[in-house]
Order: C-alpha cells, then structure tokens, then sequence
C-alpha cells in the first residue's frame, strides 16, 4: 500500500517516463554511431553528447511548446494513431488514482511521502558522494597546477611544467592551461612532444573538457542511471579517437604518435577526471592498432548527413506535434462550446486503484442555487458522501467534500465526456472521471436499512461488553460507531472519562498510576433502537461504575480555563440541516488536521478542544445552536495533544506553514479562543479498579 501510494505521485510517473524517454535517445545514440562507425569519430562524439544532454532536457518541455502553438480558436481533435502511439512509447507509466472515500486508503498516501524522502536522502547522498569525489580529484590537479611554473614554448594557451608525475593534459574550462611533467622532455624526443602538444591543442579547439563538464552534471543527478555511465565511456572513446585522427591529418607520423602515447603511459598516470583532457584514454590496445592501421575515416556523405538530418528534426518536431495534436491537451477555450452546451450535471464514475479496485460513483445536479454533487463508493457500502461545493468555471471543475476533508480539481475535455484531475487529501492524488450513461451507469447497493432511533427517555446499559488490553502497535485512540456497535481502541481510563464525562484531564482529580493503560472496548445497548451521543456516554459512565468500579465526587474549584465565543466577524461555519439527530463526526487526518460533520459546539468543545486538543477546560459561550460542518487546520504546539498522548512534531515556518490554533479558529470558522481563569467543576475520583480482562 506504501509503495502503490508513492506510485501514484504525479512527479514519481514524470521522473520515470523521462527515464524511459532518456534511455530510448541513448539507445537511438548507438545505433546512429554503429551506423556512422567509418566516419569521423568527432560526429559520433555529438552525437553521444546528445544522448547525454537528453537526461537534463524532458520531452515535456517540447510537448508544452506544442501545446501553446495550438490555436486558441481550433476544434477539438480526436486522437489520431500517431497521438496513440506516441503516447504508449514515450509515457508508458500512467497516472493511477486512489480511494477517497477510506480513511485508511486515503492514510496510505502519509507514508507514501516517507518512501519519497527516503529515496530523495539516498539519491542526495549519491549526488553528493560524485560531486566530491570530482572535487577532491580537482582539487589535487588544481594544486599541481598552481606548484608548477611556466614553460617558453608557443601555443595558443599558457604551457606549465609540474613535477607530478601526471600525463600531459589541458586543465580549466574558461582559462585553461597545458600542464606538462617536467621530465618528459628527457623522455619523449622533439617530434613525440610535437605530437603531443597537438593533440591537447585539439582538445582544446574541441572544447572537450566544457562537454565533458557537462556530462558529469548529468552524471552526479542520475549516478543511478547505468546508461550516464556507458555515455562517458563512450564519450571519452570518441573524444580520443577524434583528436587522434585530427593529429594525423595534420601530417603527423602514425608511428612516432603512437610511441608517444605509449611513453606516456608508461611513466606518467592518467588523469583522475575526465574533464581534464589528457593523452592516455580509451582502450590503449585498440587505439594503438587503430593509430597504425586503420585508413583515414571517411566523411560524412550526403546520405548520412540526411539521416542525422531526419533524426534530429524528428526528435525535436515529434513531442511538439504529439502537443499539439494530443486530445487531452487542447486549450480551454476550444471546449468552452462543448462544456457550455453539457454542462457538469449527470452521473461520473472511475475505477481507481489503492491495490485493489474501487468504483465511484458522483451524481452532480444543478437547480437554480447552482450544482449539487453526492459521492458514493460502490465497493465500500456505497453510501452517499455529499459535497459541500461544486463549481464549473469554462472546463475547470472544482468539487469540494468536507465530510473527509477532501477536494477535487479538474479539466472537463472537449467532449464534455472525461475530467481530468487530481483530488486533494492532505497530497494531491490524480483521478480521472467519465460521464456514464444509462447503459453504462453502474448500479449503486441500496444503502443498509436504516436503525430507528432509540427513545429519547430510554436509558440503556451495555448488553454485553469485551474490555481487552489493548496491542503495543495497536493505533489510536479511537471512539468508533457502527449502526448499534460501539467500539474503543488504545483508549485510557483518562481518555475514558473524558469520553464519559465531557470533561478535561485536570479535572480529573485522584487518577491511579495506571490511568495511563489502554484498552480495546466493544459492545451494544440492552434497549432497542440506535442510541444519541448523550446515550453512549451514560452507557460508558454505567460501564465505568460497574466494570471499573468508579465511584467519584464533584467539587467546584477556581482553574485556567478557556473561553470559546463567537469572532467578530460572525461563525464560517456550514449549517447541516440533513440529519439534526444523526451522530456527529469528528475525526482527525493528522495532527492539526480535523474534520468535524454534523456536531453541536458542545461536542466541539468537550470532546476535541477540551478532550484531545488544550490543556484546561474549555466553557462554550458561543450561543450557536444546531449542527454544523466544518474543516480546522492548524500547526499544533508541544502544549497540545497531550489528551491523545500524542507526540507534537517541531512547528515549521515556511511559505506555507500553517497558523497555530487561535488564528485558525478566527479565520477558518469564525471563532475566538481566549484565556482566563473561572469556577469549574472537577471529579474527585473515590475508588476506581482495573478491570479483568474478557
């Protein structure tokens, strides 16, 4: 599940079809330079240095150009075969979509994140292992040129003789100089040194060591790639054997050329990077034998020349004609006409693909207020998730689901027919939609028969409840209800009589040392119907008296409290008027991140800034009245969570970190948390035991 959220990524699917379209050039690279193996090597060479430039240039870059060559006013077009094609061997990964309606789907993008920023330190510690491993190589060559001293001899650039013991080599980019060992002069003859000097004035004519340079960029950003690594090979074949024949063009002997070479490489070392062009490269055997027998290469005929004609301008006009062409790419005013006359309202559905596959379901209609959307999830229940907004802006969808935190943005095509997008859930995830007709239109299950409500005067117990301790890795805590279940998972006695009570944690005076124990409960009520959240609770406080034999007091003390009103600028909050006895939700994505659904500012209050968010009690004062529906995001401080017995990670204070909870109650639904101290109630605790488990 990690692994198939991290897959989803839009940046992951990217980064792997560049790879692909990479590796394609390279193998393209090979075949042009097989088919080019009787000419010049210094055409091959390009054409390698192409192959490496490909990894820092994406086919992307071409498709956008084409895109915005397209004409703002042209008719949709339909997928041609080139456009299929072009598709299927330049993206062969494509964007997969996740369940949005499943808590735990929706989770396993979480750790998706951590599987990227594991991959990202491995692939910075290889980048930088290269980088210096280059630089210390530099470094020791730089330090050699700065102990050696200038040498008279005439050449286009300045001649310096080390004492190292390091071959003849052209060292810098923008101010190079030809470094020498001092000794070669008693080792080569007069006509040897010529050679060699001609053949780092080649180098340097070619500017090999600014090519290379850029090669080895390409190799510190995809060290991992195994073809970066065949192209420097390849490149520094091709680079000697071009300087080599250049040399013997200019009217060099072969043999006193290769004697030199040979001298070389036998009293001098290689130089230790490739940017410092030199004498001793490539495959000394071969080279040798080359330099002696093989005819001078010949040059580009017509023929050849067209065909690295053709290559190139394919490379260059095939992604930018795939943009222009490609149907899910046309500009948004070519389907202004299309939406316009279709318009959203109908019935979307879409496969996606958490590692198993889900139907959805969004029946979107529009009235007079505008468009109203309903979800459903058909392989998990199918029960209907209302959207809270929906909008059609030209082709531009945007959807917006606060019953599960979520969003969905996207482009309607041309046809009206497909939305193109990503939905939003703590990280963007990709989902596709199609329009479903009544033909295609899958069948939605009936939703479960729905459990009368209990009697208002009922006072129910639990018929039979399991307490269990709960598992060291076992994740919560959670107060869950299922129709007529009731469950708890990792819950404390305190979290317990939180629960319970409607009370903060230092209200609770007298807790035992084992307060701090978790435990699993599950159970149902003994009276018919589906209970209210004030019948859970006297249920708990039942379960508490005759299982944990708590007995209690209550007493009135003066302690810091909070007080909770209504901001200036009036609640931001949404009215729910669906279901006013319905069980409200309030649930937490992360830290910092909740959605509420369908709860009163009581509950608010007690259960999740005075029960799991603040540390002292918090008195509502905001008058409001009914259920709401609302979404709070904030930066959470060590100083909170301690209720949930949970771990605050360090604030962050980048561009897009978020405010701390005052500021986003104020701003997010329109409330004012203050500081003060007031009388409150508290619970003096008189005996309380463990429960045996059963």
């Amino acid at each position: 599940m990690v692994f198939a959220g991290f897959w989803r990524e839009v940046w992951t699917v990217a980064l792997v079809n560049h790879l692909w379209q990479s590796t394609l050039v390279a193998l393209l690279a090979w075949l042009l330079t097989l088919a080019l193996k009787n000419n010049h090597a210094r055409a091959r060479y390009w054409i390698w240095m192409v192959a490496s430039v490909k990894f820092l240039v994406p086919f992307s870059a071409f498709v956008a150009i084409g895109e915005s060559l397209r004409p703002v006013a042209a008719a949709p077009m339909q997928s041609t075969a080139f456009t299929v094609v072009a598709e299927k061997v330049a993206q062969p990964v494509q964007s997969l979509t996740i369940d949005f309606s499943d808590a735990s789907v929706a989770a396993a993008s979480h750790p998706a994140h951590s599987v990227a920023a594991i991959l990202f330190v491995i692939w910075a510690c290889g980048c930088l292992f290269v980088l210096l491993r280059w630089a210390r190589s530099w470094w020791a060559v730089r330090l050699a040129v700065r102990a050696s001293s200038p040498m008279a001899l005439m050449a286009d650039v300045p001649v310096r003789m080390s004492s190292e013991l390091l071959e003849p080599g052209i060292f810098g980019i923008f101010r190079p100089v030809i470094l020498l060992p001092k000794s070669i002069i008693d080792r080569l003859t007069t006509p040897q040194i010529e050679s060699i000097l001609a053949h780092e004035m080649c180098h340097l004519r070619r500017r090999d060591n600014l090519t290379i340079a850029i090669h080895m960029l390409v190799e510190a950003a995809f060290w991992f790639h195994p073809a970066v690594w065949w192209i420097e090979a390849r490149l520094l074949e091709e680079r000697e054997r071009a300087c080599d024949e250049a040399v013997l063009q200019a009217g060099n002997e072969a043999e006193v050329y290769a004697e030199s070479i040979l001298s070389v490489c036998k009293f001098y070392a290689e130089a230790p990077m490739a940017c410092m062009s030199g004498v001793t490269g490539s495959d000394l055997k071969r080279r040798i034998v080359r330099i002696m027998t093989s005819p001078m290469a010949r040059k580009l005929d017509l023929r050849r020349k067209l065909l690295l004609g053709v290559v190139a301008l394919a490379a260059i006009s095939a992604p930018v004609i795939f943009g222009s062409l490609h149907i899910t790419q046309v500009n948004a005013q070519a389907a202004a006409p299309a939406v316009a006359d279709q318009g959203l309202a109908g019935t979307w559905q879409g496969t996606l693909h958490p590692g198993h596959d889900l139907r959805i379901v969004i029946k979107v209609t529009k009235d007079a207020s505008g468009y109203k959307a309903t979800t459903y999830s058909i392989d998990q229940g199918g029960a209907p998730i209302p959207a809270t907004a929906v909008t059609l802006d030209g082709s531009n969808v945007k959807i917006s689901i606060v019953a599960i935190n979520g969003s969905y943005e996207g482009k309607l095509s041309p046809d009206g027919n497909t939305i193109t997008g990503t939905f939003t859930q703590g990280s963007p995830l990709p989902l596709v939609l199609t329009r479903a007709t009544p033909e295609t239109a899958w069948t939605i299950p009936a939703p479960p028969p729905k459990i009368p409500r209990m009697d208002a005067n009922a006072s129910p117990s639990f018929d039979v409840a399991t307490i269990k301790p709960s598992r060291a890795d076992e994740p919560g805590p959670a107060f869950l209800v299922r129709g007529r279940r009731f469950e708890t998972r990792a819950t404390t006695l305190t979290q317990l009589l939180i629960f319970a009570y409607g009370v903060n944690q230092k209200q609770l005076i007298g807790l035992p040392t084992w307060a701090d124990n978790k435990f699993d409960i599950q159970g149902q009520p003994d009276a018919p119907g589906a209970p209210s959240s004030d019948q859970w609770k006297g249920m708990m406080q039942k379960l508490l008296a005759e299982r944990f034999g708590l007995t209690f007091h209550r007493e009135k003390r003066v302690m810091p409290v909070y007080v909770l009103s209504v901001a200036s600028g009036g609640p931001k909050m949404t009215k729910n008027d669906t279901d006013p006895n319905g069980l409200g939700g309030m649930f937490f994505r992360q830290l910092g991140r909740l959605t509420v659904t369908n709860s009163s500012m009581d509950a608010f209050t007690s259960m999740i800034l005075q029960g799991a968010v603040l540390d002292r009690p918090v008195l509502n004062q905001t008058g409001l009245n009914g259920k709401f529906n609302f979404t709070l995001n904030w930066t959470p401080d060590d100083s909170q969570f301690s209720g949930m017995g949970a771990r605050v990670p360090p604030p962050t204070d980048g561009e897009n970190a978020l405010p701390n909870l005052y500021t986003a109650l104020q701003e997010q639904v329109g409330l004012k948390l203050e500081a003060t101290k007031a009388p409150a109630e508290v619970l003096v605790i008189d005996h309380i035991t463990e429960p045996s488990a059963n």
